[in-house]
């Protein structure tokens, strides 16, 4: 497992990358161009810029995270050729470049839902959390008008200006679409930039759901080991593959998350490791990365990595704001220093005991 730590670039970034360096066992910065609109080509000089930029400050380039989907390939409108050619011309510059997995999503409108940015904790801390009576009860335009009043919301993937100035267009385009309608969209989609991913070896992540339901009447495709199963099974190949975040299909009790680490071990090619706080009445809150502080077994997840040899990235995803570091200007919810940092020291103390105790060949006593 090479442990990783997403970043957002020297202008879009409050962290800098000599504190991350300071995050013992970090290789590997996970990145991406965000000031290139969903759609439009990645220049090679950019790219380049911040792989010197990454390589100047110790750290790999390999992970790219949001190479995002125009949302007319995911609509199958006849302008999505243009995108799907930027796209391909977009994973042959990132091959030259070095990268070796590109997480992406196929989401409609939506990347992720939350209704409260920074809800309070018992202990002070703040974090993400899913109130599903509001989502229920709100209308896209409302929710959107109740989240856009929190601080941070903007400056978030998926949550881009221009994406949300469409949002009626958005959601009028979809009127009537239905999950088979996704599924042989995301089909066509592969069939033309999988090709190009196994020529640039490349690996194509997708990233689950989040949260791994219907949001708004909206279909969802990444949400369950059934539908997995027939995302990958749509083209095979060994650069198709998934991001097993644990957050985004651990909210649901449907999803056993260990289950499907050994089923598709093989398939997944970056993972992201969270925990989350899950409730009967559906709402869910993440909390820092322990196991007794969340509804999932963080410590388990992490040693059937470890058991299966899994070899490629992992990232801490979503971190609690800690610290008082909310009231710094700037910060992307869910995507703090502090407690990230921590996430990252948990993992690594989990795996420092597996590996103690396979060079002592002891039996595992974590899972």
């Amino acid at each position: 497992m090479q442990i990783t730590f997403r970043w957002y670039g020297e202008k879009l970034d409050t962290i800098p990358l000599n504190f991350v360096k300071q995050i013992p066992g970090v290789k590997g910065i996970v990145w991406s161009l965000h000031d290139v609109p969903a759609g439009d080509y990645w220049e090679m000089d950019k790219i380049n810029q911040v792989k010197i930029c990454l390589s100047k400050a110790g750290f790999n380039n390999e992970v790219v995270e949001s190479l995002n989907v125009h949302e007319d390939i995911k609509l199958g409108l006849p302008s999505r050729s243009r995108y799907i050619e930027n796209y391909k011309n977009t994973l042959r510059n990132l091959g030259k470049a070095g990268v070796k997995v590109v997480c992406y999503n196929f989401m409609p409108v939506f990347d992720w839902t939350r209704t409260d940015l920074y809800k309070t904790l018992s202990d002070g801390s703040t974090a993400l959390f899913y109130e599903k009576a509001k989502i229920d009860s709100l209308n896209p335009y409302e929710f959107l008008d109740n989240v856009s009043k929190q601080k941070g919301l903007l400056s978030m993937p998926g949550w881009e200006p221009e994406r949300l100035s469409k949002i009626r267009e958005l959601f009028k385009a979809y009127e009537g679409f239905t999950i088979e309608n996704l599924f042989e969209n995301a089909k066509y989609f592969l069939k033309e930039i999988i090709p190009v991913a196994e020529e640039n070896d490349i690996k194509m992540a997708i990233h689950p759901d989040d949260p791994p339901w219907s949001i708004f009447g909206l279909p969802r495709l990444i949400i369950s080991k059934e539908n997995i199963q027939r995302y990958l099974n749509l083209v095979s190949s060994p650069s198709n593959g998934l991001t097993l975040c644990t957050g985004s299909l651990g909210s649901s009790s449907k999803n056993d998350i260990i289950d499907l680490i050994k089923t598709y071990h093989n398939k997944i090619f970056f993972a992201h490791i969270r925990n989350v706080k899950c409730f009967e009445n559906g709402d869910f809150i993440e909390s820092s990365h322990r196991s007794c502080d969340g509804s999932l077994d963080i410590v388990k997840i992490v040693c059937t990595f470890h058991k299966l040899g899994f070899k490629y990235y992992a990232r801490p995803d979503h971190g609690r704001h800690i610290w008082n570091e909310e009231s710094r200007p700037g910060l992307r919810p869910g995507y703090g220093l502090y407690d990230r940092a921590l996430g990252i020291m948990y993992i690594l103390g989990i795996l420092d005991t597996l590996d103690k105790q396979n060079k002592n060949n002891q039996r595992c006593s974590l899972c």
